[in-house]
């Protein structure tokens, strides 16, 4: 692949010293734009000097040179660009492209924060007639062949994407082109358009507010930085903006362009191997064989190299620095820099010595400059999601610039949900059960977890169930009850990187001699990390309470679910005992504990989620053919039963009943106006101003029954059942679960919970009926099970029940309006109330978990 022409000045070494340092640039009184001769150096060749000049266009203009120079002045915003002379495809420059947002909107759910980074493209600066295009060229199809026509027939069938057109100012006599890139910098290309409009709205770009900001500008030997004031307006701007932004009807933000080199030759991709935890960067490749897979798969990494490569182990030449965000307050700053710390070992493990560091961004350097691995500390207005992503070469995989973003928010909440267990009375105390310093145990987590997304590496849901194999899972905070009836904080969150981390550390950034077979070698590595123990559980078999694999859950603690959920709801059960002001500091308002409760009550939800997925659960490895991976295995019926057992224990009313003291301390919050009247997330009800125990008990059952009767859980229980007729089978499960909810409560004061968690079961088998995804016969043994529920609640049975038979007669009412489809104005279920976010995530429950987008992993 060729290495584009690009342009160095003669004096540029003290310029870019000074620049590299934050320094101030040479203006154009210093060097003078008509009097520098430049030097060009292309395709490996020997340089050549031409001449550079251009005329009045660039008359007090400040230079800055760098990748490209630019010609800059504040007062006006004007930007033009030095580029070289195009080549004979009028290509004057190739360059990795990407965009990101200096300055956001503090919004969560709409997502466009300060720090957000694209993963970047390469863009060509192409030349059409007296044009100047940026064409983004389109490396998802390619053509690894040596034949030149062969890779045009690749390029002509796919469409390129033509970004921008401007003219050419001024030509230069060495052909060298000026261009003015104001209208270029002021487009939309991060997409905020779109962004803002599900939550906040329809916007349009303000052209007349929106401009570059030339002061901003910064040009290095291997990259160009340049700011751009965008501005967008709406008549009629939804919520989210409008508390937002300060004022909804215009909002401006600085979207940043960065202009990178295309990396120097020598990179070796390392192909993808599922079953290493990595991220895969794929392309079509259609020079592969008849016999060989068309898709081609990279993973993603650094370029890391030692100085001998025949060592096992040494120094390199050139380390992974990261910087963390200045702006951060000092305790935040410094968990952040110990937790991403933590990678260090695992290098070293691997057989890189001195080759990772985190340090705070030098004073003056641009966190946007391609140049800095950056974490950023970035303000919204509530918690969300925080991000491990950056710019990489599409071509190879190489990652260029990490990017993490790590939102303010998220430790409050795990703040308030310490206090919640433990009291706010150990605040600063600095103890086991000190509130904030556990929280800054999950912020050194959360950064060396979103550190590592940077760094190549994927969830590893199952690390969990492996002694907390990997700081890639997501960690719930492990509470154990004491014997002494109190709660034991001390392993609240671990220490360090896993035995999983330095697995696929050493597997994807190896190096070998080159007497070694690396592929031989690469096995070997995966081959010993499996023999030890370790599990390997992604994204799409963890996330979704459907999924099935009994290893695969977020949030979740503990080598055996069912143990630990049996823990958790011990934990859970002390902590409501103990609930009230004890968890609020002096002069925080009573009303405070409404927000306080909501995780605690509901404390139990993902380890439910986790000992559900034993039930119908399937035990398997992301296996290749010839590794000796065993086939895929149902969990042990007796297990299976075993999980359902403890879940039931999470349907007794007992246990979701509150006691009349922590009832009356819940009182409502005194409402604000606009952007502060958001009390917080708070359980819903049907009571007003009355905390209502009743629909709380509703949403922490729908927890377990929605798990249970998800169609997809039950589908696999029929077929496993089919398979061996000890299988723990749907009807079983229907079976069980009606036994467990039409028993009678331990006491009369919890009939009313009794109910309604009855009356969540009808709809959920009714909702599950009318399910047309569902399969055939899971719908079916939902109309039989609701068959069976309709006979039992007929009237010559009802005075068997007692006070209960006009709730029995309601719950009839409801099953005969689906089962005979008469009743039309009777709604045949009962609508179900939102579950408060539990996650230190948030955002209505939408987005609990993180996801892939564009090469940014959010978590």
């Amino acid at each position: 692949m060729k290495r584009q022409a690009f342009l160095v000045t003669i004096a540029l070494t003290t310029s870019l010293a000074l620049a590299a340092c934050g320094g101030k640039q040479q203006s154009s009184a210093e060097q003078t734009a008509e009097t520098k001769d430049k030097v060009v150096v292309a395709d490996d060749k020997s340089p050549k000097v031409v001449s550079a000049t251009f005329g009045e266009a660039v008359k007090g203009l400040d230079r800055k040179q760098g990748f490209f120079d630019l010609f800059v002045e504040g007062q006006s915003n004007k930007v033009l660009a030095a580029l070289p002379s195009p080549d004979a495809d009028g290509v004057s420059l190739r360059f990795i492209y990407a965009t990101g947002l200096t300055a956001g909107l503090g919004s969560n759910p709409i997502g466009l924060d300060r720090g957000a980074f694209d993963a970047g493209v390469v863009v060509a600066f192409r030349r059409v007639g007296d044009k100047i295009v940026a064409e983004q060229e389109n490396w998802k199809y390619q053509a690894s062949s040596v034949n030149q026509r062969e890779k045009l027939a690749v390029r002509e069938s796919f469409a390129r994407s033509f970004l921008w057109t401007g003219d050419i100012i001024e030509v230069a006599k060495g052909g060298e082109l000026l261009v003015d890139l104001s209208t270029f910098l002021t487009r939309d290309h991060f997409g905020i358009a779109s962004a803002l409009k599900p939550r906040g709205g329809t916007y349009k770009i303000a052209d007349d507010r929106s401009m570059p900001d030339a002061a901003s500008s910064l040009a290095f030997p291997d990259n160009v930085e340049i700011d751009a004031f965008l501005t967008f307006t709406s008549a009629d701007p939804l919520r989210e903006a409008a508390v937002t932004a300060a004022d909804g009807r215009s909002i401006t933000l600085v979207q940043h362009h960065s202009f990178v080199r295309l990396p120097a030759e020598g990179f070796r991709s390392r192909i993808f191997d599922p079953r290493t935890g990595g991220i895969e960067v794929a392309h079509y490749d259609f020079s592969s064989a008849l016999d060989a897979p068309i898709v081609k798969k990279w993973a993603r990494r650094f370029r890391l190299e030692r100085v001998d490569p025949s060592l096992e182990s040494g120094p390199v030449k050139k380390p992974i620095v990261f910087y963390v965000d200045p702006g951060a307050p000092a305790q935040i700053r410094d968990a952040l820099i110990e937790g991403a710390s933590w990678w260090a070992d695992a290098f070293t493990e691997a057989g890189f010595e001195n080759a990772y560091r985190v340090e705070v961004l030098p004073e003056g350097a641009h966190p946007f400059d391609i140049r800095y691995n950056m974490i950023q500390w970035t303000h919204r207005q509530t918690r969300g999601w925080s991000y491990g992503g950056g710019v990489s070469d599409p071509r190879t995989g190489e990652m260029l610039k990490a990017n993490v973003i790590l939102g303010s928010q998220r430790v409050r909440q795990d703040r308030m949900i310490f206090e919640g267990l433990a009291g706010a009375d150990k605040t600063g105390t600095g103890e086991a059960d000190d509130p904030v310093e556990i929280a800054l145990a999950r912020i050194r987590q959360l950064s060396a977890h979103e550190v590592g997304h940077t760094l190549g590496f994927a969830h590893n849901f199952a690390a969990s169930s492996t002694d907390r194999a990997s700081v890639m899972d997501y960690p719930a905070p492990y509470i154990r009850p004491t014997a002494a009836g109190g709660l034991d904080f001390s392993e609240a969150y671990g220490v360090g990187v896993g035995a999983w981390d330095k697995f696929t550390t050493k597997w994807l950034y190896a190096e070998f001699a080159e007497s070694i077979d690396e592929a031989a070698a690469l096995e070997e590595i995966v081959k010993d990390g499996y023999a030890a123990g370790l599990r390997f559980v992604g994204d799409r078999e963890a996330r979704s309470i459907a999924t099935g694999h009994p290893y695969g859950a977020v949030w979740d603690n503990g080598a055996d679910a069912v143990v630990t959920l049996n823990e958790t709801m011990t934990v859970r059960a002390i902590a409501l005992d103990n609930f009230g002001t004890r968890s609020l500091k002096p002069g925080q308002p009573v009303s405070d504990l409404n927000k306080i409760i909501v995780p605690i009550y509901l404390y139990h939800r993902y380890q439910v989620a986790a000992a559900a997925k034993l039930v119908g659960g399937l035990n398997f490895t992301y296996g290749l053919k010839g590794d000796g991976s065993r086939a895929a295995t149902p969990v042990a019926a007796a297990k299976q039963r075993q999980a359902l057992t403890a879940l039931m224990s999470t349907l007794d009313p007992a246990a979701l009943d509150l006691p009349n003291a922590v009832i009356g301390q819940l009182t409502p919050a005194l409402g604000g106006f606009g952007s502060f009247s958001n009390t917080g997330e708070v359980m819903p009800g049907r009571t007003g101003p009355v905390f209502d125990v009743i629909s709380a008990a509703d949403i922490a059952a729908s927890v377990t029954i929605n798990a249970l009767l998800h169609p997809d859980r039950a589908a696999r229980l029929m077929a496993f059942d089919r398979r061996d007729s000890a299988a723990l089978g749907f009807d079983e499960l229907l079976d069980i679960l009606q036994s467990k909810i039409f028993s009678p409560p331990a006491s009369p004061r919890q009939q009313a919970i009794s109910n309604v968690i009855q009356a969540r079961f009808v709809s959920s088998l009714i909702e599950l009926s009318s399910n047309e995804k569902a399969a055939t016969g899971v719908r079916t043994a939902a109309d039989a099970k609701l068959r069976t529920l309709q006979a039992r609640f007929r009237p010559s049975l009802l005075p068997i029940d007692g006070s209960n038979a006009s709730h029995h007669a309601w719950l009839l009412q409801r099953v005969n309006a689906h089962l005979n489809r008469a009743a039309v104005s009777v709604a045949p279920s009962v609508t179900a109330l939102d579950t408060p976010p539990g996650s230190p995530i948030g955002d209505e429950g939408i987005m609990e978990t993180c996801w892939h987008c564009d090469g940014i992993i959010l978590n």
